[in-house]
Parts: structure tokens; sequence; C-alpha cells
């Protein structure tokens, strides 16, 4: 095994800097290895979570009863052949980007300043500024349920706005591949610069986070509709509403999970009682809260 520890705080491994210690946390480091691991979970009854760069993720300050799997280094190869671009589920986003401007390759722009990984990009459908994946996934590697690998594209993965049939079915993604176009490098490089300008203007990238918190609900903006609410830098303990951006709730330092979840909960209260809107989170959650 690549590595295997136990009790690790799972503060390590997310993006919001928060949640505590796994009862084990394995990085396999293989395709066989993770097979195995999820198969000695499955025969002991253990539960189990998959996670890739952590960034679209809140664990619980109780930690996780049983084992996390991460996807890291060893699944974050990425080939490229002609206009096809094929990453392992662990590689980061803008290493995929990275690689397609190194090539001249044009598409994948939009997901240059995305900080997750090729499979929590494809079980979200990850999207920024006008583009998603499903708009460049040629094909998805996929472990099911019963073990058996397969092969499917975007229309099999049931790609839709943040969501994806993925985590429904039990399903793994093991890597993708992206079928991009050729294009001018300087001008995707340009493209690139701008986006992620524009991002770190807008975003609160300074603080940990799990990036955009809420959904967009039909005909709204979330950002806007907690705006409205006089929750602009509303906090609980550590956890606060972006003065930068209402759609997103940071860590400012010290925040735990609890403090993170009650915002959450308590700025879906508010906008529901201010607007009438329902508002659902992006976010994952496991754990012991």
């Amino acid at each position: 095994m690549h590595i295997l520890r136990k009790n690790e705080p799972m503060s390590l491994h997310t993006t919001f800097r928060v949640g505590g210690p796994a009862d084990v946390y394995a990085e396999p480091e293989d395709e066989w290895e993770l097979r195995e691991l999820m198969d000695t979970c499955e025969a002991a009854g253990t539960p189990y979570l998959l996670i890739g760069h952590g960034s679209n993720l809140l664990i619980g300050d109780g930690g996780f009863r049983g084992t996390v799997i991460c996807l890291g280094k060893a699944f974050s190869e990425i080939t490229v052949d002609g206009e096809v671009i094929t990453a392992r589920a662990g590689a980061l986003l803008s290493a995929v980007a990275n690689t397609a401007l190194e090539h001249g390759l044009t598409g994948m722009e939009f997901a240059s300043g995305i900080p997750g990984s090729v499979g929590g990009a494809l079980v979200m459908n990850a999207g920024a500024y006008g583009g998603e994946i499903r708009d460049i996934l040629l094909s998805a590697d996929i472990l099911e349920m019963d073990g058996t690998a397969d092969r499917t594209d975007a229309e099999g993965l049931e790609l839709g706005y943040r969501t994806s049939n993925i985590t429904a079915l039990g399903r793994t993604v093991l890597g993708a591949s992206f079928r991009l176009k050729k294009g001018d490098p300087a001008e995707i490089e340009a493209k690139m610069k701008d986006l992620n300008g524009r991002r770190k203007e807008k975003q609160p990238l300074e603080y940990p986070s799990a990036g955009s918190t809420f959904k967009r609900p039909e005909g709204y903006f979330a950002g806007k509709l907690i705006q409205d609410a006089g929750l602009k830098g509303f906090s609980i303990g550590g956890a606060q509403v972006s003065e930068k951006h209402a759609g997103f709730v940071i860590n400012k330092g010290n925040a735990t999970a609890k403090d993170i979840l009650d915002l959450i909960k308590e700025v879906q209260r508010r906008v529901f009682e201010d607007a009438g809107v329902r508002l659902e989170t992006e976010i994952r959650m496991a754990g012991e809260f």
C-alpha cells in the first residue's frame, strides 16, 4: 500500500482545513490496490469514503468511522494523443488544463482555476465561466459497484447541473478522456490568465473554503440572495459568509466543521425566510458532526 495510516486528521485532506480523524486513511498505489481496499471494507462491513483533492467536501469534527480512500498522486497521470487528453481520477483539473495549454489544445480553459480533481469534477459535473465538464467529456473509465470496469460517455453519467449518477449508483471514477481542439497557445494562455484573474478578484481564494457553497437556484444567483438577506460577512464561530463573495462560506482560520455546517443551515433558513428560495449545497458532507 502506498500510504496507510490510522487516526489521520481529515483537516489535512480537505480544502476547508477542518475535519476530525478517519479511523484509517489510505492512498492506493494502483487500481488493483484500490479494488482490494474496497473489497476488504465491503467484506468487513466497514464504511469507506472515496476522496480526491477534498475540495468539495466537509467532514465532521468527529471524523469518519471507517476508511477514507484517497486517489492521490498515484492516480494523477495525464497523457495526450492528438486532440484527446486523458487523465486519471486523482489528477488536478488545473494540471490537466495546463497540459492542454502546453499542447496547444483549447476547450479546457474554464477548468484551470477549479481546485478539484478529475474524479470529483465528473461526480459533480464541475463548471465555471460558461464551461462544464460534460461539454468536453469524451469518455470516462468507471468502476461499477459490482467490481466490473466500464467505459461510458457524458450521457451514461447523466451529467446535469452539478450532478451525475456516479454517487447514486455506487460508481468510482478511475479516469476520463476529454475531446479538445487545436488552438493558438498564446490565446489559450491569455484566456486562462483572464479567467484566473477574474476568479482571484471576485472570490476569497486567500481563505480555506470548498469553493462555491450553494448551487445556483433556477432564476436566481445564490450570492445575491444571501447578500440581499443581509448575510454578507455574517459569521458563526470561525466560519464566515465571505465579504468578497456571499456565495462562499470560508474558514477564517479557526472554524470547526460544526461552525461551517451551522452557518450553512442559518444561511439557508434566512434566505428562505427572506426570499422563499431553498438553497441547496454543492458540498458533500460526511463523517460525524
